[in-house]
């Protein structure tokens, strides 16, 4: 006789292994609040508007519907046949969101580590000195690729760090201009979260077509307090953004940066150009897309702006024995003092995205991560020679790794050819134009299927790509980016760093 399945399962064990208490623990808990039951406090604390509608078993219409419950194998076995039921595509749509390869010690020690799990920033330091060690490493690698002084210990996202510099720019400059003038080229997503950040704050936001080589550098007119530019913005141009910085000072107007920090090790970062502020994504620094998230952001500014800064800042102090010690610094300025006035009350950070990013930077160190860079240009400038040499338009000649192609009205039919011949997402800019964003994953097989979207199979490459490898200042150069670039070496400098932690 064979005994039905379902009578082995105990769907019982699930939820208590989930939930926390026993039956033991609930006991203690139902006595001390001095009832007998769940039942009876939920008697007693549901509105009657709520209890009124329930039905004779005390459940809520539609809960009687309910399919039978599971044990957790059968859970995990049912959750896992409906995620099969996905088509995961290849995504080179980009505006900021990347495949990227991450590190096995780094996934293994970090990602699936509980020591490091937390999306807050450490506040006692004498049990946090492993985190606020990775901490600092972030904010040095922020500092140094985006040619700024200072960084702070990550942000929600970039959406999130673009609308704190959109407001640090505001308390930090001197006009009493209420206008932000933002670049026709940031990420969409990115200037959402600006307009629905400047929309209670009574900020008017002003879209312009910034270009250094236009009259003023295509500012609008009028007073505006501050400025929003990207780099490489959305259809993957590297301006030179030298001009726009000028011409904003010259207007009195204070202006931030985005900067993807893996096209900063190749290009001039913008704080050694004059701007403010920076801020960005560190997610294609080994963070997995996810489903868009999360992944850590970032904000770094000049020292003279450091008391406008929002968000954690890890600091370097001496302990009573003259040891180093790290501390979170000039606390002064978070909200859990100044309350009201503190210079940002929506910056939770991504501690643990973030330290996986400054791990991805100090198990390539800084050639690594150039060579990394090099290899992604080098794909993008591959794909811009042959569709160029195929006849269509690249609309710009200095990139880094997006292309926004001219197509004549099959912008549509290309990225639906991507998608059904080789399960490719490619941008569907305008009924014009087609976006592509390469990646450190992307191979050459790939180039080739996007060439075969775009029916220029055939075609020959042309002599097209610009060099954009003008950075000259140095970068990463603190040892914690040079000492742990073998798998043993990592290992064991995470281990230390967690043996100093006491987290989960």
């Amino acid at each position: 006789m064979t005994t039905p399945a379902s009578e082995f399962s105990q769907p019982s064990e699930f939820a208590q292994r989930h939930l926390g208490p026993d039956a033991d623990e609930l006991a203690v808990i139902l006595d001390v609040l001095g009832v007998s039951s769940l039942d009876e406090i939920a008697t007693k604390v549901v509105p009657t508007s709520i209890a009124d509608g329930l039905g004779p078993d005390g459940l809520a219409p539609g809960l009687d519907a309910l399919p039978a419950p599971l044990s957790e194998t059968q859970a995990t076995a049912a959750i896992r046949a409906l995620a099969d039921r996905n088509v995961v595509a290849r995504s080179m749509i980009g505006l900021g969101y990347y495949d990227t390869f991450t590190p096995g010690v780094i996934k293994r020690n970090v990602l699936e580590n509980p020591a490091w799990y937390t999306a807050y920033t450490p506040y006692q330091p004498e049990i946090s000195q492993g985190r606020l060690e990775a901490l600092l490493n972030f904010q040095t690698m922020v500092s140094d690729l985006t040619g700024m002084e200072v960084a702070n210990a990550s942000m929600l996202d970039e959406g999130t760090a673009a609308a704190e510099a959109m407001t640090l720019l505001r308390r930090a400059g001197k006009s009493k201009s209420n206008r932000l003038v933002v670049d026709v080229d940031l990420f969409p997503q990115t200037r959402a979260v600006i307009e629905t950040r400047a929309l209670p704050l009574d900020i008017e936001v002003v879209e312009a077509e910034l270009d250094s080589s236009a009259a003023d550098a295509g500012l609008p007119e009028g007073d505006f307090f501050g400025v929003i530019v990207q780099t490489p913005g959305a259809s993957g141009r590297v301006a030179d953004l030298g001009a726009v910085i000028d011409a904003a000072h010259d207007r009195g107007a204070l202006i931030a940066v985005g900067v993807d920090l893996l096209a900063a090790t190749l290009i001039t970062p913008p704080g050694e150009q004059g701007a403010d502020a920076c801020f960005g994504t560190t997610q294609r620094f080994g963070v997995p897309m996810g489903f868009g998230g999360p992944h850590a952001g970032y904000l770094a500014v000049h020292a003279k702006r450091t008391r406008q800064l929002p968000g954690r800042l890890v600091g370097v102090s001496k302990d009573a024995d003259d040891n180093i010690a790290y501390r979170l610094a000039l606390q002064t300025r978070e909200q859990h003092i100044r309350r009201e006035k503190a210079t940002s009350n929506i910056c939770t950070a991504q501690v643990l995205l973030a330290i996986m990013a400054a791990m991805y930077a100090s198990y390539h160190g800084p050639s690594g991560l150039k060579a990394i860079a090099e290899r992604v240009h080098g794909r993008a400038a591959d794909l811009a020679d042959r569709l160029a040499g195929a006849g269509f338009t690249v609309e710009h000649a200095a990139f880094f790794d997006t292309l926004s192609v001219r197509v004549d009205g099959k912008a549509q039919q290309i990225v639906d050819a991507a998608k059904s011949r080789h399960n490719i997402n490619l941008r569907l800019v305008d009924a014009d134009r087609v976006g592509i964003a390469c990646d450190e994953t992307t191979t050459a097989e790939e180039i080739g299927q996007v060439i075969d979207a775009f029916g220029a199979a055939a075609a020959a490459p042309a002599a097209f790509s610009t060099d954009i490898a003008n950075r000259t200042s140095e970068y990463l150069t603190h040892p914690a980016f040079h000492l742990y670039r073998t798998e043993t070496a990592m290992l064991r400098y995470l281990r230390m760093l967690s043996d100093k932690d006491i987290a989960l």
